[in-house]
């Protein structure tokens, strides 16, 4: 009988261990799931760091990830501005627009679900621009002696580098902090330093720049509802897995990357923008300055078969491209006004393949020349401009050192829309022809004080009637226009001005800042 029991005792004992451990094994795992249902998230949008530069005069939103329905309360300023997130937790508020400011201020986030607010420390009001495209954007200010000079006298800029990376679909998030000094890039540092002396506030520089990227890798894939060869592109991209296979195997492979991998995917399409360009969206800013074209200027016609990077626009095409570009960042941003200022591509003797003629200063040769006309295509839009270099640039280095008037002249052109300064920022600009005998007469726009920088006859100047023959113009200066003859022509009917890949130009405005390039044909390359 004891015996018995002590086996009853010790099966009792067993059950009771063995509920009690799947007790405690249902414990265990439920811990988890209640840590998932009440665990808080209060994240801001990348580019809100300390040290940030807000865009003065001008709603400043502020957004970012919480959990779902969570009431969110963001105090700046003397301002206190609340929005609820969403139900997949996503929030987005505006800051009332605010002056330019150099005190140095804090920002207070906080949730309803969550007990400690985020703070942003130093945080200041001024302009904000944001500077993409390639290389000439990206080239590094040590490479430019004259614009490395100004950094002892550099005041008041901040900078916010994003880390050049790909990805295949649209990402909310990029790696970079906001510094207090100027950004690594001749000409955005060049632009925020002359900016700041003229304004007298706080300049941010948000650069977003990478080598040898083409027009198309700055690229929503929504523009393939409007740009029909971007469609084809990106059609051709989903249909390649072996070039996704090994774009994912760059990206999770060993780092740094080879320069062979890093090439490969800066010449990719798209995939850019949705790492590099989508994240800052829509971080209040004035607008975007753009140094990009030289990848765009490998064809004429575009969308090459080889190499597969030559798979763009060309020259031809980029301008109605360029357009629908600004024409989706513009929506993107949810702001008609944002300001493009674009820059022309400089001097270079490069021609194509296709191009019989291989001078330089030919206005017939397949140059660069194309790829200007395209640029200046963005004028068509409102709130745009083109920086002319014309006058810049070198005949065999693609990576001219001449940058320190670009960074002049876009500080020219930043002001004049931005502060509604009466000042000279443009070069002269054809307005019409006027055909008198054996004449034709340039009339032009921003003309006062027409003079040539060297004192001599006006160069660049080129006539033609419809045989397609241009032969060299013999020009004067007659107040504000140009009056064009050539013994060579009897009724010249058509004009090129500095349409050439190298063109010689002395032609300027009494600012000294050079003509625009223009062409009265419709002759086709």
């Amino acid at each position: 009988m004891k015996k018995i029991n002590i086996v009853i005792l010790s099966i009792s004992l067993s059950l009771a261990s063995l509920f009690l451990n799947v007790n405690l094994c249902f414990a265990v795992q439920e811990k988890p799931i209640l840590k998932a249902q009440t665990e808080t998230i209060l994240q801001l949008g990348p580019l809100f760091k300390d040290h940030m530069i807000l865009q003065r005069d001008l709603q400043v939103p502020v957004w970012g990830k919480a959990n779902p329905n969570a009431k969110i309360t963001v105090e700046f300023a003397n301002q206190k501005k609340e929005t609820t997130a969403n139900n997949e937790g996503t929030w987005l508020l505006y800051l009332d627009a605010l002056p330019a400011s150099f005190e140095s201020r804090t920002m207070t986030v906080s949730s309803s679900m969550q007990k400690n607010p985020l703070f942003i420390f130093d945080i200041l009001i001024g302009e904000v621009w944001i500077c993409s495209g390639q290389s000439n954007m990206q080239m590094a200010v040590g490479g430019v002696p004259n614009i490395k000079a100004l950094i002892p006298s550099a005041a008041n800029i901040r900078s916010f580098s994003v880390k050049r990376t790909v990805s295949f679909t649209e990402t909310d998030t990029c790696e970079g902090e906001w510094v207090t000094k100027y950004p690594n890039s001749a000409v955005a540092f060049s632009f925020a330093y002359f900016l700041e002396k003229y304004a007298n506030i706080p300049v941010g520089i948000i650069l977003t720049a990478w080598g040898s990227s083409s027009l198309e890798a700055w690229m929503p894939r929504d523009m393939t509802e409007t740009v029909p060869h971007f469609k084809t592109i990106m059609d051709e991209f989903d249909a390649n897995i072996e070039a996704q296979n090994k774009i994912k195997a760059i990206i999770d492979g060993p780092k740094p990357w080879s320069r062979k991998d890093d090439i490969y995917l800066r010449r990719q399409s798209n995939i850019l923008y949705n790492a590099m360009m989508h994240p800052l969206i829509p971080y209040a800013c004035r607008g975007v300055v753009w140094y990009q074209g030289e990848r765009n200027t490998q064809s004429m016609f575009g969308m090459l078969k080889e190499p597969w990077f030559s798979r763009n626009s060309g020259m031809l095409m980029y301008g109605n491209t360029l357009k629908e570009w600004i024409k989706n960042y513009r929506k993107k941003w949810n702001n008609d006004n944002l300001q493009f200022m674009v820059i022309m591509l400089p001097g270079y003797g490069k021609t194509l393949n296709t191009s019989s003629d291989k001078n330089p200063e030919s206005p017939t040769a397949h140059s660069w020349a194309w790829m200007r006309e395209s640029q200046l295509k963005a004028l068509e839009l409102p709130n745009t401009e083109v920086v002319n270099t014309i006058d810049l640039g070198d005949v065999k280095n693609i990576h001219p050192k001449d940058k320190l008037p670009i960074g002049e002249r876009l500080t020219l052109l930043a002001t004049k829309n931005s502060f509604d300064n009466k000042i000279g920022a443009h070069g002269p600009k054809m307005n019409h022809i006027e055909q008198n005998k054996n004449t034709l007469v340039v009339h032009f726009d921003y003309a006062k004080g027409l003079k040539t920088i060297d004192g001599k006859s006006p160069t660049g100047f080129w006539l033609s009637d419809d045989s397609k023959k241009w032969v060299k113009a013999t020009a004067k200066i007659k107040g504000t226009k140009i009056v064009l003859h050539s013994s060579e022509l009897s009724k010249p009917l058509y004009v090129r001005y500095a349409f050439a890949g190298v063109p010689k130009v002395n032609l300027v405005n009494e600012a000294n800042l050079p003509a625009y390039p223009f062409r009265t044909d419709t002759f086709k390359p």
